[in-house]
């Protein structure tokens, strides 16, 4: 990890490309209703310039995607991981019958940048006009660079403040000069990768999957309204929460790891076995060394057992050793009063 990279998150603004995004675009009048039975969250409510943070599930509550849900005055956008992107395009295609909606993969043609940290609101606002700063979660405008048009984001993907930026593709280079000149900084994916550790924020498809069900990842305040009408997996959701009480098999947690013979242990790679008692309970998800603690933690899953007693001790699989580690309250390192 370049120090200098990640100390711009934390104090300035770092922007890094987004290739790992996918934009799909729908349209047409139906729009809304039809994807408003297929995700968590409402967008029917959504008026032009408003936005939400979504899931689209199998009908056994299996995540498929995530997405921010961009809402423009004659269309939908879905701002997705880039592997998806193809195939949810498709599965969209496949349940349009008589309903009035065109799906497009925007991908191909368009180019992103994050933008995150304490200053990336001004950096936004160099870019948008001075109403971004009032952008809330999802909130989103129109930008032009030169004559490509494209829009900004509010999108906090590291947990911290942030914005996605993303033009047509032929103005790429332009809008990575209007960053700079804006006073962001370029930064590496390591460095980001550190501050969504440290935040706590999981990231599809590296801490969430196809096997996974949102409530175990503890993003269902931000994905799920429980006030919308029926969705695809909605009745796993429901079924969890109301009969089991909210009890799930494993849980999302935090791990602070420890030494091993007074050295500090490397980041044990995603799908590093979790150990407690001499039992497999748990997979890592993501691990990095952090600057802000001064030492190795993890995203996991745990059995619910252990991710609800607080500061159980448990052991890492890394290399040939095991690790000792505390489960650890998320996030690690709180938000900025201005993140959410």
């Amino acid at each position: 990890m370049n120090i200098a990279d990640y100390r711009i998150l934390r104090t300035r603004a770092g922007f890094i490309a987004a290739e790992d995004r996918g934009w799909i675009a729908v349209a047409g009048h139906d729009r809304a209703d039809f994807l408003q039975g297929l995700l968590s969250n409402d967008v029917v409510a959504l008026s032009p310039g408003a936005g939400c943070y979504a899931v689209c599930l199998t009908p056994q509550g299996r995540m498929t995607a995530d997405m921010y849900v961009l809402a423009q005055p004659d269309r939908l956008l879905l701002d997705v991981d880039r592997g998806v992107a193809d195939r949810l395009r498709e599965r969209f295609d496949d349940l349009v019958f008589t309903e009035d909606v065109r799906v497009a993969d925007l991908s191909a043609g368009s180019a992103g940048f994050g933008v995150h940290g304490p200053a990336a609101r001004e950096v936004a606002e160099a870019l948008t006009g001075p109403a971004a700063g009032a952008m809330a979660p999802c909130a989103h405008r129109v930008l032009e660079i030169g004559t490509a048009a494209g829009w900004v984001a509010r999108t906090d993907d590291l947990g911290i403040e942030g914005y996605r930026v993303v033009v047509e593709r032929a103005a790429a280079e332009a809008l990575q000069r209007a960053l700079e000149a804006a006073g962001a900084g370029a930064v590496d994916r390591t460095a980001a990768e550190a501050v969504r550790v440290e935040s706590g924020r999981p990231a599809y498809p590296i801490d969430m999957d196809h096997d996974t069900i949102p409530l175990e990842a503890g993003i269902a305040d931000r994905a799920i309204s429980f006030d919308k009408g029926c969705y695809v997996g909605q009745e796993v959701i429901i079924r969890i929460l109301h009969r089991g009480q909210g009890r799930i098999a494993r849980r999302l947690v935090g791990l602070t790891l420890g030494r091993r013979d007074g050295a500090e242990p490397a980041p044990p790679p995603r799908g590093a076995a979790i150990f407690s008692g001499g039992a497999d309970v748990g997979r890592v998800t993501s691990a990095v060394r952090s600057p802000a603690l001064g030492g190795v933690i993890a995203l996991g899953y745990l059995r619910r057992e252990l991710a609800d007693a607080g500061g159980a001790s448990v052991e890492v699989s890394s290399g040939t050793e095991r690790v000792p580690a505390t489960v650890t309250p998320l996030p690690f390192v709180p938000p900025a009063d201005r993140a959410v």
